[in-house]
């Protein structure tokens, strides 16, 4: 997980304590599998998303961080939801604090091959809710899964 300049900027002057940051998470779909990536970091399965940076749109950061996470151009749809509170909260291997709020919008990408970005994913797949359940995952996606597939 590389560090914004402006995370970097706020770590610098509250050391490992506890940020809010905003996020985005996009949730690409193929009829009843969704795309998940599995994390180098934490080694659990999540959807794709990532922080926005300041004065950024959202939808414009999920474009960002899914060509930065998977080198492609996907186009962002509707919104999902909102989530946030103690599901998303997490502490990174060197002990820096986060708690996230995440909207998720509805994605889809071109055809063609992705290319990982190796530093922050190790693999991406196509899971149905059934198969995501039985996952290492980070559980916050279950929420976004549920509301996706009522």
């Amino acid at each position: 997980m590389s560090i914004s300049p402006y995370v970097a900027e706020l770590r610098a002057r509250v050391g490992r304590n506890l940020l809010l940051l905003p996020a985005v998470t996009a949730v690409i779909r193929n009829g009843s599998t969704f795309l998940l990536a599995r994390h180098r970091d934490s080694g659990l399965w999540s959807l794709v998303g990532g922080s926005v940076e300041p004065v950024e749109e959202p939808a414009d950061a999920m474009v960002r961080e899914v060509r930065e996470e998977l080198g492609v151009t996907l186009t962002v749809g509707k919104i999902v939801g909102a989530y946030g509170g103690q599901s998303l909260e997490a502490v990174y291997p060197n002990g820096d604090r986060v708690a996230y709020v995440t909207v998720a919008y509805e994605c889809s990408l071109p055809t063609g091959n992705t290319t990982l970005d190796a530093d922050e994913l190790v693999e991406v797949g196509w899971f149905d809710a059934a198969a995501i359940s039985a996952l290492p995952r980070h559980h916050w996606i279950d929420r976004i899964i549920h509301d996706c597939s009522s």
